[in-house]
C-alpha cells in the first residue's frame, strides 16, 4: 500500500448527513485503535454546519475530511462535458467511479453508501486481497427471488443473476482501475449509448467489471429482506438498501443495529422524529415506487439498446 491509512469514502448531500453520521460513528466505535482511517466525504457543496457536525465525529484514529467534486473532477481531461449527457443521470450517483483518478495517492480504498452501519471491524474488509480483480463486492441476494429483476439482469445486462453485485459497499482496486482507464471507458459508454438502467452506477459496475469481481461474503453487505427470509448471522456491515430504512419504518431487519449507533450521534433527535412523523401514506408511496421500479425492470430487456445487445454487436463491455 502507498499509505498505512485506510481510506474510506462516502458521497453525500446535506440531506444524507444524519445517516452518514450513524455509519461513521459505528465505524469509529468498532475500529481497532491500532488502525488509522481517513474518512473522505465526497460532495458538491455541504453546509458549514454539516461539515462541522461530521468533523466532530473524528477520533484519535478516525479522521473525517471533505472533498468537493466540482473542483477535483475537472482534472479528468476532456471528460467534464460528459457527466450530464443523459437526462436521468447525475454526477452524484457516479462519484464512486472516479475515486481512482481523483486520489492517485491510494492503491486501494473502501466505498460505502451512507445508509449503512458497521458493527464489525472494517479493517478486516480492507485486508481482503483483490489480486487482479477491479473491485470486491457482495452479490445482491435480495433480487434472486424477484422475477422482473432476474429477467432484467440476464436479459438486459447479460450476466447471471447470481453474480449481480450491490454497489453500496465496494472494495476498490484503485491501481487496476487507473491502469485500465476505467473512468474513461465508463464515460465513453455513457456518452455513446446512454443505457436505460434500474441502478445506473451499479449496473455499469456489474457489466464493466464482470469477470473481474472478488465476491465478498454477505456479512459485508447484509441487506434487510422481507420477514420470510432469514437474516445474515453476525453481520459486519449492514446496508439499508432501497426502501428498507429504519428511520422510516419500524421492525426493519437489522433495525436495532441502526438505533444502537444513531442514539450516539448529534442527529439522534432528528432521526427519531423522522421515524415518528413518517406517515402511512408516505410508506405506501415508497412501496408503490418499488412496484414501479420492478415493472420497469421487466420491460427493459426489450428496449433497443441494452448492455447485452451492444456487447453482441462487438462492443467491449465486460471485464
Amino acid at each position: 500500500m502507498s499509505s498505512a491509512i485506510i481510506p474510506v469514502f462516502y458521497a453525500i448531500s446535506d440531506d444524507f448527513a444524519p445517516y452518514a453520521a450513524v455509519s461513521i460513528k459505528s465505524l469509529a466505535i468498532n475500529a481497532d485503535p491500532n488502525d488509522q482511517y481517513q474518512i473522505i466525504i465526497l460532495h458538491q457543496g455541504l453546509s458549514d454546519t454539516t461539515k462541522a457536525t461530521l468533523s466532530g465525529l473524528s477520533t484519535a484514529n478516525v479522521t473525517v475530511t471533505f472533498t468537493e467534486l466540482k473542483q477535483s473532477l475537472s482534472a479528468i481531461q476532456d471528460q467534464q462535458q460528459n457527466f450530464l449527457r443523459a437526462d436521468f443521470f447525475t454526477l452524484t450517483i457516479f462519484y464512486r467511479l472516479f475515486i481512482a483518478d481523483m486520489f492517485p495517492q491510494f492503491d486501494k480504498a473502501i466505498y460505502i453508501d451512507s445508509d449503512t452501519v458497521i458493527p464489525g471491524n472494517l479493517a478486516k474488509l480492507y485486508q481482503i486481497s483483490l489480486g487482479d480483480n477491479l473491485i470486491g463486492a457482495a452479490p445482491d441476494h435480495s433480487i434472486e427471488h424477484v422475477p422482473p429483476m432476474v429477467h432484467y439482469i440476464t436479459g438486459a445486462l447479460g450476466i447471471p443473476a447470481t453474480e449481480y453485485i450491490n454497489s453500496g459497499v465496494l472494495l476498490l482496486n484503485l491501481t487496476k482501475l487507473r491502469d485500465e482507464h476505467f473512468s474513461h471507458r465508463f464515460l465513453s459508454l455513457l456518452t455513446k449509448y446512454q443505457f436505460d438502467c434500474i441502478a445506473p452506477d451499479q449496473d455499469y459496475l456489474n457489466t464493466m467489471c464482470h469477470g473481474r469481481i472478488h465476491y465478498l461474503d454477505e456479512v459485508w453487505d447484509a441487506m434487510p429482506k422481507e420477514p420470510d427470509y432469514a437474516p445474515v448471522a453476525n453481520p459486519q456491515l449492514v446496508h439499508y438498501n432501497l426502501f428498507y430504512k429504519p428511520w422510516y419504518f419500524d421492525h426493519i431487519m437489522y433495525g436495532d443495529y441502526f438505533w444502537q449507533y444513531a442514539d450516539q450521534t448529534p442527529y439522534r433527535d432528528e432521526l427519531h422524529r423522522q421515524l415518528n412523523t413518517y406517515t402511512k401514506a408516505q410508506q405506501d408511496a415508497d412501496r408503490a415506487k418499488l412496484t414501479t421500479l420492478m415493472n420497469k425492470a421487466g420491460r427493459l430487456p426489450d428496449t433497443p439498446t441494452t448492455f447485452k445487445k451492444v456487447a453482441a454487436q462487438g462492443e467491449a463491455i465486460y471485464g
